[in-house]
């Protein structure tokens, strides 16, 4: 079994991948907190063979952290679709998605789709099939949006039980039957809330009514129509990945090519000496300026070089103070000035910058401010924008990501351990986490 362990991988949503030597994805998964769910693997090494084939074979673990567990399922199949990875079974053919598509045209209509070929507007993806035919379903029956070929007099069988549009009719009313699809899209697209309670008032009404058949029908239809519309607020893109996604597919070699290319491209932006290879990136997190942490990562050539994460519990500081918080992770990080890297990013803006100057003057320093996505440097007093579209912009926003959600990890894992500190005195206490920025 290759020696790669889970111990600095964080306990946080996402997806991992294990790799070969030669960085070929061998099995992509996700995980609510993968620490905990790769942690299970090396547990479970020698009791099943299908883990101990995958464990013998891999040499790196590498991950993408999501905003939830929802979002890493979504990013989860996407990748098992393109790269169908050897130890993955499930979901490497086919399409796994659905969108739901209001179609453009004179009478534009609600479809279920697979792919997004036509003209018209998609809410997706989604992978749970059932819930998203459900509804499409009650949708179409609610605002009656269902259009047949037929054309008589006085309509079909399905307009008389409140099921055809009408289009099948010689008065039929386009602009009503328009007027009803808008409202359907409406439901999707921004009165979820209010849409949500009118079902709930509905099913309170009908168990008053005791009829139990139409609630249970609207309970099952509740039940879907949150799951959709959970998705649809994620607003998945597999774009915003699109760094990520090159770092834990791409083979070794290739990674390695690319970002030679983006060290020179940050060398001209910086105005450095030489190409940038390393990069280390530092983050502060606390709860009400108080158990202050900080975190630094660094990537190699583009990669994350996860043996060299830190965490840092501040030691100097009771109450939050950023500045100096940064100058002593920094300090401690680099004692006698080893290790240090060809570019430091510091998450923060000027004052930020200027701190950690002080304590080391000689080495090439940037600050990333969040808001603007600004970037400040020797050449760069002032500041300029990062186009986030670019390569340099993306590694820049994927490190500072990476410190973030490290620090926020690290932060967890410690609020954790108070709770259960508190647990064993009887003094629990309600904590909600929040992380404070200059």
């Amino acid at each position: 079994m290759a020696h790669v362990k889970p111990d600095n991988l964080p306990a946080l949503p996402g997806i991992y991948t294990f790799k070969s030597p030669d960085g070929t994805v061998l099995y992509v998964g996700k995980a609510n907190s993968i620490k905990d769910r790769v942690g299970s693997y090396f547990q479970n090494y020698k009791k099943d063979w299908k883990i101990s084939a995958l464990l013998d074979e891999h040499a790196r673990i590498d991950f993408i952290l999501t905003k939830n567990e929802s979002e890493a399922l979504l990013l989860e199949a996407k990748l098992i679709q393109e790269h169908k990875p050897k130890f993955n079974v499930l979901l490497k053919e086919g399409q796994p998605f659905l969108y739901l598509l209001f179609t453009k045209g004179p009478l534009p209509e609600l479809t279920i789709v697979r792919n997004k070929k036509d003209k018209g507007t998609y809410f997706g993806p989604f992978l749970q099939k059932a819930q998203v035919r459900s509804v499409h379903r009650f949708l179409v029956k609610t605002f009656r949006l269902s259009l047949c070929n037929k054309k008589l007099q006085h309509g079909c069988l399905d307009y008389h039980i409140g099921l055809c549009a009408g289009n099948c009719r010689p008065d039929f009313n386009a602009d009503d039957y328009r007027f009803r699809i808008n409202l359907a899209y409406n439901v999707l697209h921004n009165e979820q809330k209010t849409f949500i309670k009118e079902i709930k008032a509905a099913i309170a009404k009908s168990n008053a009514n005791m009829e139990f058949e139409k609630s249970k029908y609207l309970t099952e239809y509740l039940e879907s129509v949150d799951t959709i519309f959970t998705t649809i607020r994620l607003r998945f893109s597999e774009a915003k990945f699109a760094t990520d996604i090159f770092a834990v597919t791409t083979p070794t070699g290739e990674i390695e090519q690319q970002n030679a290319i983006i060290g020179i491209e940050i060398q001209k932006l910086l105005g450095l000496p030489v190409p940038v290879s390393t990069i280390d990136c530092f983050d502060i997190s606390h709860f009400q300026s108080q158990s202050i942490v900080g975190s630094c990562v660094r990537f190699t050539n583009g990669i994350p070089a996860k043996d060299f994460f830190r965490k840092f519990n501040i030691k100097s500081l009771t109450i939050q103070n950023d500045y100096a918080a940064l100058q002593e992770i920094v300090s401690r990080r680099y004692k006698d000035h080893e290790m240090l890297p060809d570019l430091i990013v510091i998450d923060g803006g000027k004052g930020q910058l200027s701190a950690v100057r002080a304590i080391l003057p000689n080495a090439q320093i940037v600050s990333l401010a969040k808001r603007e996505e600004r970037l400040y440097s020797t050449n760069h007093p002032e500041g300029v924008t990062l186009d986030v579209e670019t390569s340099v912009g993306k590694i820049f926003i994927a490190l500072r990501d990476y410190a973030h959600h490290f620090a926020i990890s690290h932060h967890r894992a410690r609020q954790r351990k108070n709770i259960g500190a508190s647990h064993d005195t009887g003094t629990i206490h309600e904590r909600k986490l929040r992380t404070d920025k200059s």
